[in-house]
């Protein structure tokens, strides 16, 4: 349904910058250098394509040389008065109850156009799904979004009356079950704003105009009914919407735009997050963004690979992170041994109750 592309995040080259108003220039740091190893390729299943997150380094001796890239300012995204046009030209399949834009669509209209920032094309040119500091990931729906859901369902997580953040939301599929789920408040982040204006915020109008739908059982990784055209009038429930807002950028500008608005601003009381600890550069950022936003009591919700090959990042090695900076504590609640192992991460502030 989506483009597939199997090569080496070692293989990206930086060659395109990002446009200036969605870069801020002053936030740029190396990438770490990362030896190149040969190993094996892992098939991780997805609903929007079948490749692995992260390619392995294939026949590299030589270590790349240190390469620098810059991240993206924040920004927010008003929802549309109109909400005819947010589905405009969009085509919406169903995933248990779900509604979710066709991918292979969006991709076909951002190639003719409707992506300002060219991630689309420049996946296509680097062979990557992933682009350090200029794309990540977010055209994709991943596995462990799903064993999330699945996990909410099992731990009966309840989000009625809580303020909730999807961070690295992609398809925002996590964010729209706690919105489902009678949250206060839902927010989006993802890296991308072509991946909010083209993904995000047209499922999340798309699950809000059609409220009757909801949540079923059976396996998530299979569409239930046919691709459907958009409603022909989009009649959105004024409290569901209202209960959203829209982010992208970079985690650091995102949450400096949220601590220095002028409005106030409640911490979080629980942060969803999917597949955002596969390159352990990011670990620092993501953090201290939890630690800035998330409630004294709060919860984060994570999933996540054991390892991402190719890159390094993954879940053990992101909880000795954790317990170095000593400001959380964590725990590994579910781990799924289905095809590549998977793991559901639960954390707190140390001094939580």
């Amino acid at each position: 349904m989506a483009f597939r592309f199997n090569f080496s995040i070692d293989e990206i080259e930086h060659s395109e910058a990002a446009t200036p108003d969605e870069v801020d220039a002053q936030r740029c740091t190396p990438k770490r250098k990362q030896e190149s190893t040969e190993k094996s390729k892992q098939t991780a299943g997805t609903v929007a394509d079948s490749s692995p997150r992260l390619g392995a380094g294939e026949g590299r001796d030589e270590t790349p040389p240190e390469k620098k890239f810059c991240f993206k300012a924040a920004k927010e995204h008003k929802i549309p008065e109109d909400l005819n046009k947010v589905l405009e030209n969009k085509v919406l399949e169903t995933l248990s109850g779900l509604y979710y834009v066709n991918m292979s669509v969006v991709e076909m209209m951002c190639v003719h156009g409707a992506d300002a920032e060219g991630i689309v094309s420049k996946s296509v040119s680097s062979r990557s799904d992933l682009i350090p500091g200029v794309y990540e990931g977010g055209l994709k729906i991943w596995e462990c979004t799903f064993d999330l859901i699945d996990y909410f369902s099992e731990a009966e997580i309840h989000f009625a009356n809580k303020t909730v953040l999807d961070l690295g939301c992609g398809a925002g599929l996590l964010g729209i079950v706690a919105l489902r789920g009678k949250a206060e408040k839902v927010h989006f982040q993802d890296y991308n704003s072509t991946v909010i204006d083209e993904i995000t915020l047209p499922n999340v109008v798309a699950n809000c105009i059609n409220e009757g739908s909801r949540m079923g059982s059976g396996d998530h990784r299979k569409t239930s009914k046919p691709p459907l055209k958009r409603p022909k009038k989009a009649e959105c429930s004024p409290d569901a919407l209202t209960k959203c807002r829209f982010f992208s950028g970079e985690w650091s500008k995102v949450s400096e735009l949220l601590l220095s608005s002028n409005e106030p601003f409640l911490k979080y009381d629980i942060i969803l997050t999917s597949e955002t600890i596969y390159n352990p550069d990011y670990y620092s950022a993501l953090h201290d963004t939890l630690a800035q936003l998330l409630d004294k009591n709060g919860r984060v919700y994570l999933a996540s690979k054991v390892l991402y090959f190719g890159v390094g990042g993954g879940i053990y090695l992101f909880e000795k992170f954790i317990e170095e900076k000593n400001v959380f504590r964590s725990s590994i609640v579910k781990t799924i041994d289905k095809g590549l192992q998977r793991c559901i991460m639960e954390i707190a502030f140390k001094d939580s109750s």
